[in-house]
């Protein structure tokens, strides 16, 4: 090989390089400026001539196929309320009722369920005591419909509360409304001598030591 030859390869491999950086920029470019919508533009392809397409009807995303109206509405498929609870009610769940009903309820039913909460003691309309016979025999479903959709004064909740805690919700108001009605006859036998016990004595407060008094604010 010359020495010519020699100087002139790198000047070739530097030319083959270029080349192809240029031809990749020129792929670059195709790809990301191609045709496309920026948000609310119009479009003249619709006939609405909005660029934004809405959903396919029946679309559904993934996970939020409510193919049980029991749970999902609490109806039975004929339109009434069900009357039982579409699943276990367990200690678990009655804890997240009552911590949901805290956090969502108290504040107009009060803690006990009588519709006395603290904004109805500063003028809110009052909700029916869950504790008046009326209100007691109505169903699971009902309650459950009435958080999901509200009712009088009462917003719905279905966009704070999802479904299962609107159903556990509606457990603790079961177990609300049994404290305040309930008889001796639905406490287990088990427990029934613990209903005869004195209760506990209140712990008297420790004396604290005297000290004379120096004066000055306290």
């Amino acid at each position: 090989m010359s020495r010519g030859s020699a100087r002139l390869k790198p000047l070739v491999w530097a030319g083959v390089v270029a080349a192809l950086l240029a031809g990749s920029t020129g792929c670059k470019q195709k790809m990301s400026y191609q045709p496309r919508y920026d948000p609310l533009e119009r479009s003249e392809t619709f006939n609405d001539r909005s660029s934004a397409r809405p959903l396919v009807a029946g679309t559904v995303a993934r996970g939020f196929l409510r193919d049980d109206p029991e749970v999902f509405l609490g109806r039975k498929e004929n339109g009434d309320y069900v009357t039982e609870f579409p699943f276990p009610v367990t200690e678990e769940v009655m804890k997240r009722g009552q911590e949901r009903f805290t956090i969502y309820c108290t504040m107009c039913h009060g803690f006990s369920g009588y519709g006395n909460g603290m904004i109805v003691q500063r003028g809110f309309s009052p909700p029916p005591s869950f504790h008046d016979p009326e209100t007691r025999n109505k169903s699971v479903g009902y309650y459950f419909a009435v958080i999901t959709n509200g009712y009088g004064a009462m917003p719905g909740h279905a966009h704070q509360i999802p479904v299962s805690d609107r159903w556990a919700i509606v457990a603790y108001v079961r177990a609300l409304q049994l404290s305040q009605n309930a008889t001796l006859e639905d406490v287990p036998t088990e427990h029934r001598s613990a209903l005869d016990a004195p209760p506990p004595a209140a712990a008297k407060p420790a004396a604290s030591p005297s000290a004379p008094h120096s004066g000055g604010a306290h």
